[in-house]
């Protein structure tokens, strides 16, 4: 009778599901277009990658070029420019993950401590406004303050802290704190949104409580806030190890356009900019798409470690 009984209910358990998302249609619509625009620009273009094990000429159809294997990822793994370039990404995507990703939780965290509600609003808003600037005008911008000629190399000898300007888009050594700093100024306040809106769920009897057991300001930061955010600074940074082969191509592009020095290569070259020069200055198609598979699949393999890592920390993975 149990038998028959569950064997009963699970087809009328399907159909209250399918009934469900039919009397939803509505809301099916809305999630259509995005679901669309995911296919035709996320996996369709997947066919492509068949490209990193043939030779592909310009005119062939992906698929139907000469079938030559590892040959370009071989090729790849004995190019001294391809490890410049990765030694370059490495060096950039763990400063943005160490200073850059540590920024915004602090700035949130002050941020949510002021109580001038005033104040407190203007500042978001302006920490906002940098992330609406494109890297074309940011780089244009950056150029005026940090040039030579330009306010800090001014406000540096007015006070007499240098003797002569110093060259920031002359020198490559400068190059990576130069990408770093402009990525924290653009992104600072928009990356804190997220950490500002999980602090917004914090019990205000928590605080309450703590100013009677006689807690400090500091305190109540490390020990409230911050552990009320944990799980979502935990997600954030799973998500960013993931992504830690990608550099910003538009903001490194635009930086070196705008510093048109070739001596930068040295220190400039990431496996993003490395990829655009072969596959299409070059037209290197093959080359360039096996470069580009070899990121992405140690961004996967990254990816998944730091979330089983986490999962056996007891912490909050993405799966």
């Amino acid at each position: 009778m149990k038998k028959e009984s569950a064997a009963t209910l699970q087809p009328q358990q399907k159909m209250n599901a399918f009934q469900k998302f039919i009397s939803q249609w509505d809301l099916q619509i809305l999630v259509l277009p995005g679901i669309i625009l995911l296919l035709i620009f996320s996996y369709l273009p997947m066919y492509g990658l068949i490209m990193a094990f043939q030779q592909f000429r310009l005119g062939e159809f992906p698929g139907m070029s000469e079938w030559v294997g590892f040959k370009h990822f071989q090729t790849l793994l004995t190019d001294k420019i391809f490890y410049t370039a990765l030694r370059n990404t490495l060096a950039i995507s763990l400063l943005k993950l160490t200073i850059g990703f540590v920024c915004p939780i602090v700035f949130a965290v002050f941020l949510n401590e002021m109580h001038q509600q005033g104040i407190k609003k203007t500042i978001q808003t302006i920490s906002y406004l940098p992330h609406f600037i494109s890297w074309t005008v940011c780089a244009l911008m950056m150029f005026e303050f940090l040039g030579r000629e330009g306010s800090i190399n001014e406000m540096l000898t007015g006070f007499g802290w240098i003797k002569a300007p110093i060259g920031f888009f002359e020198d490559g050594k400068y190059f990576w704190w130069v990408v770093l700093f402009t990525d924290i100024w653009k992104e600072l306040g928009w990356n804190s949104i997220i950490y500002i809106s999980a602090m917004a769920g914090v019990d205000a009897e928590m605080y309450e409580a703590a100013d009677i057991d006689g807690a400090t300001r500091a305190q109540k930061m490390w020990h409230i806030t911050v552990k009320a955010i944990k799980p979502t600074i935990i997600l954030l940074l799973i998500m960013n190890v993931g992504g830690v082969l990608n550099a910003n191509f538009d903001q490194i592009m635009m930086l070196t356009k705008q510093m048109g020095n070739a001596l930068l290569t040295e220190r400039a070259d990431v496996i993003d900019t490395f990829v655009y020069r072969f596959g299409i200055r070059d037209q290197r198609f093959s080359f360039a798409t096996a470069a580009g598979l070899f990121k992405a699949l140690i961004n996967f393999v990254l990816l998944l470690s730091a979330n089983k890592i986490a999962d056996k920390a007891g912490e909050s993975a993405l799966f």
